[in-house]
């Protein structure tokens, strides 16, 4: 087994160092690089790898196997090379803030009420953590009105490496049992965890911690959040969402809520009519083709539902098959089909093939979709 010196539990802020290649190794694809030293933390506890270079290569991603921390690069690199490496920075400070923010509020989370993080997955975009209890929106905003107290007193994190005996009388949180060197990492006043990751060294680096969502998840719930820098991408996300939404009504940026519960009043409003004027519409349709036998519909820019009820309404009067199309904007038409005591079942099957759709329902009443035009809707029904 190698030996690696890892540069970043010596000091985390570590961005380049230089080292020696101590071994190269082929992988299924690329190469497996061996250092006497690095500062490349590997995928672990949750936390992803960093990325970087070694003198211009790639490494895509860090592990640990068997105690041997493997730089996984698409080039090889000869034993004895002297490497310059740098680690993506911006990365790494990014992972360091998400999983301190996720100890604090898994300390604190644990610390109100007596709940275990059992799950924790850091994502590009936001953390998952899920809890073994469950924990509403209004406990949310409290422990995120705590959590950022925490974080804005700027308290230095701690890390040390207990004795067996000190060990045994910390109260620190882990997912398992340890033994030999175990590392604690210590955010006053909010968690005491046992954890190999990389940390911010003062809480005041986290900068802000926002919890997004929690919502019921197996035997506990799932809660989403960010930090850092990820937070301040979130607010102009929103930001300007808000600002696209107060120009299309006209409203002031700390009124767009209002102005949208006055358009979707309106918005009821409107489609009430519309559905009295169709279900006059219908009524008429039924009473123009009374007794006529079967009818062939077409209306563009109707709804599935309304296209359902008018097939229903002729359908009742006509004493015949009733069929009616729409055209979609994609040139597509939905259908509805309907006959009193009908089985339209063979007839729809064959319509499908013929014309490319899909769909079905009882066997006197259909409704479906198919890639054809208005003539060659026309043809099927006349052949």
């Amino acid at each position: 087994m190698i030996e690696t010196r890892r540069l970043y539990y010596e000091d985390v802020y570590t961005k380049e160092f230089t080292a020696k290649v101590v071994e190269c190794r082929e992988a299924k694809k690329g190469y497996r690089i061996l250092l006497d030293e690095s500062s490349f933390y590997p995928e672990g506890g949750g936390q992803p790898s960093d990325c970087g270079t070694l003198n211009d290569i790639v490494v895509s991603e860090v592990h640990e196997k068997d105690g041997e921390l493997l730089h996984y690069t698409d080039e090889p690199l000869e034993p004895g090379t002297v490497v310059q490496g740098k680690i993506d920075w911006e990365r790494r400070f990014d992972l360091m803030q998400q999983h301190s923010g996720e100890h604090m509020v898994s300390g604190l989370v644990h610390e109100k009420f007596g709940y275990d993080n059992v799950g924790f997955h850091m994502g590009g975009d936001v953390i998952t953590i899920d809890f073994n209890g469950m924990i509403d929106e209004t406990q949310m905003t409290a422990i995120e009105d705590e959590v950022n107290r925490k974080v804005w007193e700027d308290s230095e994190v701690e890390i040390c490496y207990p004795t067996p005996e000190e060990l045994n009388v910390l109260p620190y949180r882990s997912k398992k049992e340890l033994t030999g060197k175990v590392r604690i990492v210590r955010f006053p006043g909010a968690d005491l965890c046992a954890c190999c990751g990389t940390h911010v060294t003062h809480t005041g680096e986290i900068g802000m911690i926002k919890l997004l969502s929690v919502e019921k998840f197996r035997e506990g719930v799932r809660m989403e959040m960010i930090c850092g820098k990820r937070v301040l991408k979130y607010l102009n996300m929103v930001y300007d969402q808000n600002h696209q939404i107060s120009v299309k009504l006209s409203a002031k940026e700390d009124q767009t809520a209002l102005a949208v519960s006055r358009l979707q009043e309106e918005n009821f409003r409107l489609k009430g009519r519309v559905m009295r004027l169709e279900e006059d519409m219908f009524a008429r349709e039924a009473a123009k083709w009374e007794g006529h036998g079967s009818v062939l519909l077409f209306h563009e820019g109707m709804e599935a539902d309304s296209v359902r009820k008018l097939a229903d309404a002729v359908m009742q009067t006509c004493g015949g098959c009733c069929a009616v199309f729409s055209k979609n904007t994609d040139g597509t038409y939905k259908y509805a089909m309907g006959e009193l005591n009908g089985d339209l079942r063979n007839f729809t099957k064959d319509m499908n093939a013929a014309l490319h759709g899909r769909g079905g329902g009882k066997p006197f009443f259909v409704q479906g979709s198919v890639q054809a035009d208005e003539d060659e809707i026309r043809r099927f029904f006349i052949s």
